[in-house]
């Protein structure tokens, strides 16, 4: 479904974004609309745990001739060496291929995984005096509701004063009520995604807050365990940030991949395509090559 726009110097790409069918706000026709406007050759929708806003996607993409690529992002636990652990979010991406029956299996545990998890949260929060339901957190974020839904109603009813606030108080890892899914490790992630037919790929590195020497180290393991990439432009990632991340990269023999992991009115900082004040252009060889890694 490639749009024909000649050969791939100065096109530009986006392979990190989400719909309404987990925490963007965009629903997927609109986010193409968007997608047309902003004039880039490629998109990848890579909503949580779930393909239904890509699949909802393809009819406007082919509308316009735009290349919509199939991605998911999935929480891990990443396990370090001394024990520690860190929450990794993988991209997961098919940009010419459908993943396989076993894989779209392992997704549904997945999102039953992520269901129990918000059931755990509502009781917790309603233990702390809270006025929250799971059923209005279902009601904003339909089957796949995640904590972006939880954040949005603490702050309409005054528990936090925006999303971050939310998140540090209630939701985030290091708050009290914090309450986790029952993640598979990186690793175990990493070989699904693979025996899927896909291309797994660290997603905004920085927020694994690793010193260099131990980052090194978690994707020399990760490799070895047959993760293909990782996400050099992202939002978060500035200048400094996105030549270390490239030159990690190819001294790693990684691919690279970027995206703005655009959210809509829910992170209103960040712009489909070029991210945070304009800090991102992904060029189009990036995909290319992910489909000679496939082919």
């Amino acid at each position: 479904m490639a749009a024909n726009r000649g050969d791939s110097a100065g096109r530009f790409i986006d392979l990190h974004s989400h719909t309404t069918a987990s925490d963007g706000t965009l629903d997927p026709g609109d986010l193409i609309d968007l997608a047309q406007k902003s004039d880039l050759d490629a998109l990848a929708i890579t909503d949580h745990d779930t393909f239904a806003g890509y699949e909802a996607a393809v009819p406007h993409a082919h509308k316009y001739g735009l290349d919509l690529i199939r991605g998911i992002e999935l929480n891990t636990k990443l396990i370090l060496e001394n024990g520690e652990r860190r929450y990794l979010h993988l991209l997961g991406y098919w940009p010419s291929s459908q993943p396989s029956q076993s894989f779209l299996n392992w997704l549904e545990e997945q999102q039953q995984d992520r269901r129990s998890r918000n059931r755990r949260l509502a009781d917790v929060l309603q233990g702390k005096g809270i006025d929250i339901t799971l059923e209005e957190v279902e009601a904003r974020g339909r089957t796949l509701a995640g904590r972006p839904h939880f954040a949005r109603i603490l702050v309409e009813k005054g528990y936090a004063g925006n999303s971050e606030d939310a998140f540090d108080r209630y939701l985030g890892e290091t708050a009290p009520t914090f309450t986790e899914r029952q993640s598979q490790t990186t690793e175990q992630a990493i070989a699904n995604v693979r025996a899927g037919g896909g291309i797994s790929v660290v997603a905004h590195p920085v927020r694994l807050r690793l010193t260099r020497e131990t980052e090194r180290d978690v994707l020399i393991r990760l490799k070895q365990a047959g993760l293909l990439g990782l996400e050099i432009y992202h939002s978060e990632h500035p200048p400094e940030l996105q030549a270390h991340y490239r030159q990690l990269a190819e001294e790693l023999g990684l691919l690279m991949t970027g995206g703005s992991d655009f959210h809509g009115a829910l992170k209103p900082g960040i712009a489909l395509g070029t991210g945070a004040n304009g800090n991102l252009r992904i060029p189009r060889e990036f995909l290319d090559r992910m489909r000679e890694v496939l082919g």
